[in-house]
């Protein structure tokens, strides 16, 4: 269309000229408008812009310390781990600024001088040189992928980077590219390219690792250094000239990053402690984050070490190993197989928790409950001699006998026949009762009650509890729940108690004096093993002042394997794990108030020999009884006349004199009496054990309540 030329002679001609002229300004501003309005109404049209909160992350497994166990892969097979900019080097974050988008901090989405340089190159070369995108941008087509490249995709990008610039802070969105950013197959952001690539996190890389991250990026599939090594050296170089021509990185030390070879083959992402974060992750699947207690460092060294002594040991045997903090009752480490991915070994298998029978490894908790009831002292004579119980004769591991040994002998040495004995008196139902009050999983064969076989084995525990009741000795005497989900809550435990004081120390006191395996050194650990019936479960228990460590050897489907014994299996493995805890050993807490500590010839006669239960003397017909006060019952002081108040009545029948009383395990002042009347003296207020012996070593035991 040509437009007239106006005449614009005269005052006519004037007219005529300013009417043409607000036709145009008037056209042209229709037409500005439209435009405007059209671009406002295509930019409504593409609605809110996604800031990555619905982006679907990896779920992760951390330790008590956030560094990563086990991330699993999202639900379409991508390994896209969250990332911030903590997480990577700061010398990464350098060059990738410097590489992809310098004026990142300054400038509110898109970039004209970027722009402009890509622009006036693309006229210039006739081909894309640079594309001109900014770190936003280019999340902005992370968020939002299209796979057309066309002007009005680019324009989309450029909008959509102004609103998130809008929306989020600088440091926001460089997370999001962190964590988003391709590096070809299904890896997906910084961290899960550097532990696939390096098997390293990305806090501490390399200059040509550095590079590398920084050049994948801009075409992942082609550069993937597992399937074109040659084009991602050629793409790492070429950012190491560029961060060397602009002084990011001095040009020796860019020249000796490119004779490092790049990786040819992707690693397998971090597998520790996989049947804790299995079950964490089963037990709350909505959760992206778990924390659990483990420490990452001890779990990696106990996998090793769990891993080399089961192929040592030979063909289809697994180990599982258990190391929990006393204090708090954390777990620290749970090795559940020696190998997760191995099916000869049953590896996926989670042996912590697994019903297996303990052989000996239950006797410290029976000599405690004795040493509890005042029937037993460390230095306490024992027989060691062939006992029938009806049908039932138990018999030493070799068959033989050792005669009269000292309790604390008989323990260290696992003699079955003593340990038998002393559970008779005791009582297998009270043992039972106590163990499973403390929580754990004591579990019989079906249709049997708790027996005399219990102490040798005839009973199902995990791993799991039994070193929770270990650490209940190394605490004197209290358990507390183990503890595996950092993030389950702030809850105290709840504590239990096991055995007094008195007693657990006196367990402990035994357990440090066990002979160590060979090559080993004694005295450091208190521990015990245990085999079960057949050879087939081999265990090693023991503490130290702050951690203990439970360890089973043996089949996952239970085959007996001959020769398979815990002294000689299970406790090198023991050992071994206390010396890669990152610490020297921690002695042992002091010996608490009421320790007795004598010799066998110094004891009161009836602790001097330990006689079994029930045993009547001859001339007599009824065994010992305490007939007041009754077991369970609340006691007030009775009213003196005096000063003094008056002492507690306690009334036996039975048994052959002298009597002598024990008060919590320590024997009251007086000594040994003929008499059935007796008194005693409490130490407080609270739970009071009280306990009779007659000369022939018979003991009957009561707990009453002092108010």
């Amino acid at each position: 269309m040509t437009w007239p030329r106006p005449d614009v002679s005269g005052t006519k001609g004037r007219v005529r000229l300013v009417r043409t002229s607000g036709l145009v300004l008037g056209g042209l501003c229709i037409l500005i408008c439209g435009t405007l309005a059209a671009a406002f109404g295509w930019i409504v049209s593409l609605g809110p812009p996604r800031l990555g909160g619905d982006v679907d992350y990896s779920t992760l497994v951390v330790d008590r310390e956030g560094r990563l166990l086990r991330p699993y892969a999202t639900a379409e097979g991508r390994w896209r781990l969250p990332a911030a900019r903590e997480s990577a080097d700061p010398r990464f974050l350098k060059a990738l600024l410097a590489y992809e988008d310098k004026r990142f901090y300054s400038h509110h989405g898109v970039d004209p001088w970027a722009l402009g340089r890509a622009a006036m190159q693309l006229v210039a070369r006739r081909r894309i040189v640079s594309g001109g995108s900014t770190l936003t941008m280019q999340v902005a087509r992370l968020i939002e992928p299209r796979r057309e490249r066309s002007f009005m995709v680019k324009l989309r990008e450029m909008v959509r980077a102004v609103e998130i610039e809008q929306a989020l802070s600088k440091d926001q969105i460089l997370a999001l590219y962190l964590s988003l950013a391709p590096y070809g197959g299904n890896l997906e952001g910084v961290r899960a390219a550097a532990l696939a690539y390096f098997g390293k996190e990305p806090r501490r890389l390399s200059l040509a690792e550095t590079a590398l991250l920084v050049a994948l990026p801009q075409s992942p599939e082609a550069r993937r250094p597992d399937r074109s090594a040659d084009v991602a050296r050629r793409a790492r170089d070429r950012v190491l000239d560029r961060l060397a021509a602009a002084g990011i990185v001095p040009a020796d030390e860019a020249a000796e990053a490119r004779r490092e070879p790049v990786p040819v083959a992707r690693k397998p992402l971090p597998v520790l402690c996989p049947h804790a974060a299995d079950e964490a992750v089963a037990a709350a699947p909505e959760r992206k984050l778990h924390r659990l207690t483990i420490d990452a460092g001890l779990q990696h060294r106990l996998e090793d070490l769990a891993r080399d002594r089961a192929r040592a040991l030979g063909p289809g045997l697994s180990v599982a190993v258990v190391a929990v903090d006393n204090a708090s009752g954390d777990i620290l480490a749970h090795v559940g197989s020696a190998d997760y991915f191995d099916d000869r070994r049953d590896g996926q298998v989670d042996m912590t928790t697994a019903l297996r029978s303990p052989g000996s490894a239950l006797k410290p908790f029976i000599y405690g409950m004795a040493f509890e009831d005042g029937a037993i002292h460390p230095e306490t004579l024992i027989d060691d001699r062939p006992l029938r119980y009806g049908d039932y004769a138990p018999e030493n591991f070799d068959l033989s006998f050792q005669g009269t040994v000292t309790v604390r002998r008989a323990l260290q040495m696992s003699l079955n026949v003593p340990a038998v004995a002393v559970l008779d008196t005791v009582g297998p139902n009270r043992f039972a009762a106590l163990l499973n009050a403390d929580g754990a999983r004591l579990v019989l064969p079906k249709g049997d009650a708790p027996g005399l076989a219990m102490g040798l084995g005839g009973i199902g525990i995990r791993l799991v509890d039994l070193t929770m009741l270990y650490a209940g000795l190394a605490r004197l005497g209290t358990v507390v729940p183990l503890r595996e989900r950092a993030d389950a809550g702030p809850e105290a435990p709840q504590v239990h108690r096991l055995l007094d004081p008195v007693a657990a120390w006196y367990v402990a006191s035994i357990l440090i004096g066990t002979p160590p395996p060979e090559n080993a050194a004694g005295g450091r650990i208190a521990f015990k093993t245990g085999t079960s019936y057949g050879y087939r479960d081999a265990w090693a228990v023991g503490f130290d002042g702050k951690t203990t460590v439970g360890v089973w050897v043996g089949r996952p489907d239970g085959a007996p394997v001959p020769g398979l014994v815990g002294r000689s299996a299970a406790a090198p493995i023991l050992f071994d794990a206390f010396a890669r805890i990152d610490r020297a050993i921690a002695p042992l807490p002091p010996a608490p108030r009421g320790v007795l500590m004598v010799s066998s010839a110094k004891l009161p006669p009836p602790l001097q020999r330990f006689r079994p239960a029930g045993l009547v003397a001859m001339g007599t017909g009824a065994p010992l009884k305490i007939m007041f006060p009754p077991n369970g019952a609340s006691l007030e002081r009775p009213a003196g006349t005096g000063a003094t108040p008056e002492p507690f009545a306690l009334w036996v029948t039975g048994g052959v004199a002298p009597l002598t009383v024990l008060v919590n395990g320590v024997p009251e002042r007086g000594g040994a009496t003929g008499q059935r009347s007796l008194s005693w003296e409490p130490d407080g207020p609270g739970f009071v054990r009280l306990t009779v012996m007659d000369a022939r070593g018979a003991a009957d035991s009561v707990l009453v309540r002092v108010e």
